[in-house]
């Protein structure tokens, strides 16, 4: 079991920094089976900040793979409509939403046929739709995504240790990471917070025209449009409130113009994709798009993934991530996209975050699709850095400026 008051100093992390809990709010906390205590506490903590009600989820992945396997291709297409009726209901009463994540069986579904896999996840995304594009992407919802251990997990982690003792230290790093042990999380993250949005405010000002990343098996240049904005830290509500989306995060990002993206990249840690870990992937991006792609482990669901629309093959994301990252430092794979994302730069395929272009809130999607700002079924982060990695901006008046060398910022 994990330290009993580090638990509870991280669960009154999550509430409140993380999803920041609002006097009246409704709250939706979700994970798997082994993540119960910590939801509990959750819960507890919603309620002492004047929750008006919390519903909460308990989720076990054997369901889905059962689902995948014994359905035909017609019924995974569709879902019964009271499932887009909850997600519409969270968006209209600017609810708040806990998920915790952390697989009790990692490797649930591997071995799935791809094409029922992805169809029964573009499905749920096109059920949840509303929740994306207005709860999501214009913060009409506080969310938070922070993580569980598990032992299984632990012991992909751990590969020495079994059972609660990987448990038991995957716990310890989640706590660490998440600046939690001291007594002082709430102000640590405070500080921290300042920092990430004093960064993304500089490299806003900065007026980048592209990014180029250089390292080995990678030479990629990520353009942006005059509009992009990087983010960093918390998120501002339509209530007006401070949330911090992602627990632990070390990240700036902004929205690529995906038409000028052009180069090759191999992603330095492994991913899943549809419950399908991706390891060794290379790329080729020209015009834009993937036009081809390698890999060591994971080549066929990947495949069925970039064939999910078109936008699925362009990037909607590019974030900075230096390696003086705790995550990085801690010199392992957590093979879980919250901590890995954050240990490395990265890009994301699929669908961009329209909350990175500064354009006023009225505007319609095609307004968006002249800035390059990417719509697809999809997103999925893919970490390229490493310390043998640098990154340079070129400016929108013609200059070029080092961002990043061996992996750490640099003339900041």
């Amino acid at each position: 079991m994990p330290d009993t008051q580090k638990l509870r100093d991280y669960a009154e992390l999550i509430v409140a920094h993380g999803v920041n809990v609002q006097e009246g709010q409704c709250v939706l906390v979700s994970g798997e089976v082994p993540h119960r205590e910590l939801l509990l506490l959750i819960s507890q903590f919603c309620y002492e900040r004047g929750a008006s009600f919390v519903q909460v989820e308990l989720t076990d992945e054997r369901f889905a793979r059962q689902r995948v396997d014994a359905s035909r291709e017609e019924d995974l297409s569709s879902l019964p409509r009271y499932i887009s009726q909850k997600y519409d209901f969270l968006v209209e009463e600017q609810a708040a939403t806990v998920k915790i994540v952390g697989p009790e069986f990692p490797e649930i579904m591997q071995g799935a046929e791809p094409r029922k896999t992805n169809l029964a996840r573009k499905t749920a995304y096109e059920a949840k739709k509303r929740f994306y594009d207005e709860g999501i992407d214009t913060s009409r919802v506080h969310w938070t995504v922070a993580a569980g251990a598990t032992e299984r997990w632990g012991e992909r982690v751990f590969p020495e240790l079994r059972g609660e003792a990987a448990c038991e230290a995957l716990w310890e790093d989640i706590f660490a990471l998440n600046r939690i042990g001291a007594g002082d999380h709430l102000e640590q993250w405070a500080v921290h917070d300042e920092a990430l949005r004093h960064r993304a405010a500089w490299l806003t000002s900065l007026k980048i025209a592209s990014l180029h990343f250089v390292g080995e098996g990678t030479d990629l240049l990520v353009g942006l449009s005059d509009s992009a904005i990087f983010q960093g830290g918390r998120s501002k509500s339509g209530r007006g409130v401070l949330f911090e989306p992602n627990l632990p995060t070390e990240e700036c990002f902004s929205t690529p113009d995906w038409r000028h993206c052009e180069g090759t990249v191999r992603a330095t840690r492994p991913f899943y994709v549809n419950g399908e870990l991706i390891q060794g992937l290379q790329m080729t991006i020209q015009g834009g798009e993937i036009t081809s792609f390698s890999a060591e482990k994971g080549y066929s669901v990947f495949e069925e993934y970039l064939a999910s629309d078109p936008g699925a093959k362009r990037l909607g994301e590019v974030a900075l991530v230096p390696i003086s990252s705790p995550i990085f430092q801690a010199g392992r794979v957590y093979e879980e996209i919250l901590f890995d994302e954050n240990a490395a730069c990265h890009i994301a395929i699929g669908s961009a975050y329209r909350f990175c272009v500064d354009l006023p809130s009225d505007s319609s999607d095609s307004e968006y699709e002249k800035v390059g700002c990417n719509t697809s079924s999809v997103h999925t982060d893919i970490m390229i850095s490493d310390e043998n990695t640098s990154v340079s901006a070129v400016l929108r008046d013609g200059s070029r400026r080092e961002l990043l060398r061996h992996g750490e910022w640099i003339g900041e």
